[in-house]
């Protein structure tokens, strides 16, 4: 294994553990500001990353992804604790959907904020140049995908949970009866789209959006 790749691993693991980790503290950071302290209690609003690594989906995927050579990098870290009854009872439904996509927009946010900086280190002249372009470029792709991915109404993605909310707060009860259905089957769902072309379709808008960053 030569430097390159060496660099490359390093980035991608401190860029992954950024994003997943930020996303998961941002659920619990907004459902604290509606009243709820389930995961400051249990202290998950920490930045220490020990308290949020889950060790298949924050090891064990994202290195079976890397050496496999897999074309994008995935992973999650463990759920932050959220009591969704008592946002919505300090928020109401919009409270709820707040939560929902407070994970997503940390993502995108990142990823923009990543895309504002890489111009500076494009052109890198030095081996700390290289290695801060390298994880800004890896942070703002694996952001994008975080966000992507859980924007897709599937159970029990961020993109569904915020849909059946809203269906909620609109007394669309057919739609939350709907919803409350499916979700048991929402991994299996997940799975059909995951190992199917259905998957080039629904990730489609990944490239597009780092386009537009870059």
């Amino acid at each position: 294994m030569n430097e390159i790749e060496i660099t490359k691993i390093i980035t991608m693991v401190i860029a992954l553990a950024i994003s997943i980790i930020g996303h998961e503290i941002m659920h619990g950071w907004v459902a604290y500001k509606y009243g709820d302290t389930t995961a400051k209690s249990l202290g998950r609003l920490k930045l220490n990353p020990l308290v949020h690594i889950d060790p298949v989906g924050t090891i064990l995927v994202p290195a079976m992804l890397f050496f496999s050579g897999a074309p994008f990098i995935f992973g999650w870290a463990k759920p932050v604790p959220i009591n969704i009854n008592t946002v919505i009872r300090n928020g109401g439904t919009k409270a709820a959907v707040a939560v929902s996509l407070a994970g997503i927009t940390y993502n995108f946010a990142l990823a923009a904020l990543c895309a504002a900086i890489f111009p500076l280190f494009a052109h890198p002249t030095s081996a700390v140049q290289a290695f801060i372009a390298l994880f800004l470029y890896q942070s703002i792709v694996i952001n994008v995908l975080l966000g992507v991915f859980n924007l897709w109404p599937i159970p029990p993605l961020d993109g569904a949970n915020a849909i059946r909310y809203l269906a909620e707060g609109m007394h669309w009860r057919s739609f939350v009866a709907f919803y409350d259905k499916i979700y048991p089957y929402g991994m299996l769902l997940l799975v059909a789209v995951l190992f199917t072309p259905l998957a080039d379709y629904f990730f489609e808008p990944v490239s597009w959006i780092i386009n537009w960053l870059l």
